[in-house]
Parts: C-alpha cells; sequence; structure tokens
C-alpha cells in the first residue's frame, strides 16, 4: 500500500533512543512515505545513529537548535503535495497518512488534518482529543470532522503548499503552543482546519524534556500570538485572563516579561484576523477557560 502522497517531517535534540524508535515505526508504515529529520544540534550520537540505522531518511543538520523552525527547513525538501509533522516521541499508526491524504483530496477547501492522539505504554487518549472532538468552532456542513481554531503540530497532515504561503512557524516562537500563529494565518488564508477520529498517533512522551521551560515558552507565544492577531478587545481579556489563571511562579513570571519585552516587533508585525477567523477563534473562548488538557495557558 505504498503511498507517496504525503512526506513525514521530524525535529529533534538530544533524544537518540526516542527518535530511532519513532523511525522503526515509521518505516514499518504500509505507506512507505518519505521521512526527513532536521537535527537541531544534537550531540547524544543523534545524526551518526540515524545515518547508520536509518540510511533512507533524509536528515538535515542546520548547526543550531531551531526549534519549531526546523520544520519550515526540512518542508523546504518536501515535494509531496502533503507533509505530516510528528515529534521524535510519536509516530503514525498504518494507514492513517493514506487516510489523511484522502480526506484533504476529497475536500479542497481543507488545508489542515489532525488525528486522535494516543499516550503510549497504556495507549490511553491524550485528554486533548475531547477538546478537539467536541469543538465549538462553527463549521459548515460540507467539512468532514469538527472544524478547529488551531492545530497540534505532533498529529497533524497539512497541505504543503498552504504552509509554505502561510510562512511556516514563526521564528520567533522557537517551540510551545508555535501551532496557534501558524493556524490563525492558515485560516485568514481560506483554509479550514479539522479533526479525524479514525485516524491515529501514537504519543509516548519523553521524559528527557524541560517542561517548565516549555510551559513559559507556551504562555509567552499565547501572548505573542493574542496581540500579534487579536483585535485590541479580545486581546485584552485573553491577557487578563492568563494572568488570573496560569500559576504564580517563576516560568509564568519570565514568559510575560519576556513577552513584554517583543512588544516593539510586536506592534510592528501586528496584523489583526478577518472578522470571519476572529469569530471563529472567539468561539473556543468558554472552551480555553475550562479547559484542563493545555495546562500552559490555565
Amino acid at each position: 500500500m505504498t503511498d507517496l502522497r504525503t512526506t513525514v517531517v521530524v525535529i529533534t535534540h538530544n533524544r537518540c533512543p526516542e527518535l530511532l524508535r519513532t523511525l522503526d515505526r515509521l518505516a514499518e508504515l504500509p505507506e512507505k512515505p518519505p521521512v526527513i529529520v532536521t537535527d537541531n544540534d544534537s550531540t547524544d550520537g543523534t545524526a551518526s545513529a540515524v545515518a547508520r540505522h536509518h540510511p533512507d531518511v533524509r536528515l538535515l543538520r542546520p548547526g543550531r537548535n531551531l526549534g519549531a523552525v526546523g520544520r519550515n527547513l526540512a518542508v523546504r525538501q518536501v515535494d509531496t503535495p502533503y507533509v505530516a509533522f510528528c515529534d521524535d516521541d510519536s509516530w503514525w499508526a498504518p494507514g492513517s497518512l493514506s487516510g489523511a491524504a484522502d480526506l484533504l483530496d476529497r475536500h479542497p477547501a481543507v488545508g489542515s488534518v489532525t488525528a486522535r492522539i494516543l499516550v503510549e505504554p497504556d495507549g490511553t487518549e491524550d485528554p486533548i482529543v475531547k477538546e478537539l472532538r467536541d469543538s465549538p468552532v462553527p463549521r459548515p456542513d460540507w467539512l468532514p470532522g469538527p472544524a478547529l481554531g488551531s492545530f497540534l503540530a505532533a498529529a497533524t497532515v497539512l497541505r504543503t503548499d498552504a504552509f509554505r504561503a502561510a510562512g511556516g512557524f514563526h521564528p520567533r516562537l522557537w517551540l510551545g503552543g508555535e501551532e496557534e500563529l501558524l493556524a490563525a494565518d492558515l485560516a485568514a488564508n481560506g483554509w479550514w482546519l479539522t479533526y479525524a477520529d479514525d485516524l491515529t498517533i501514537h504519543h509516548h512522551p519523553s521524559t528527557v524534556r524541560n517542561s517548565t521551560l516549555r510551559r513559559a515558552h507556551g504562555i509567552r507565544n499565547t501572548l505573542w500570538f493574542t496581540w500579534l492577531r487579536r483585535p485590541a478587545g479580545p486581546a485584552l481579556r485573553r491577557t487578563l485572563h492568563l494572568a488570573r489563571t496560569v500559576p504564580r511562579d517563576t516560568a509564568s513570571l519570565r514568559a510575560f516579561a519576556e513577552a513584554t519585552a517583543a512588544l516593539p516587533w510586536v506592534l510592528r508585525e501586528r496584523r489583526v484576523l478577518p472578522p470571519e477567523v476572529e469569530a471563529r477563534l472567539r468561539s473556543l473562548e468558554p472552551a480555553q477557560r475550562d479547559s484542563t488538557a493545555r495546562s500552559y495557558t490555565g
């Protein structure tokens, strides 16, 4: 069932064992997708291990840790109509890449499709799945699943051309909630984002992570997105909501300080979303206030 419509892009940094497990799983897929790995300046032998165990994988070595922008670098090399992201601790289930490509083939106004996430080793659904499945974003009748206001990079297949036209991931956001800005820009370009319950990605969370730093970046990036794209009223409401609900700790203080220090470039790049896209985001505000799955935003 070889299916070459989709290239899989993985970014990694100093998680060689997890990456090799992911590449093993991807190599077993019936679709036999091309795979591109951006090694974000690992120092644990990742590059040599990939070359030895998976010589068919295209390995990019930018020489520094680009964070999410490592995906942009890889997408420049993609020559398939669709690109699937996964992290070095996650992998697509057999048939899901073909299923996503079929959905995108059938619905030319869909820009991205996000899969159900199963957390390993127990195979339980990630709490975020319920939020995706029950998304309150209004949707047209033809859309094959719930409409989303954003997506999860580690569980999403996108149109390659749409990703490029939207500019990919913003270089300043690095990692942590970096998808929200790109998702809004995709929607502003006329694309719909959807969730598909019959597609699956497995996530075996790595223990090699700095969760405190990721949370700080998540809060900071949420603020930057809010100030870059939302009208003044909603931007103020969301900023105040975050200030009230995030943990009162050093990570949160750092996030707000970094976000505020960047106001000069944020104001230079500010571009408010079209009213129809802003309306979709407003429909998400009650769910965001009640969310237990996205802990970095409170």
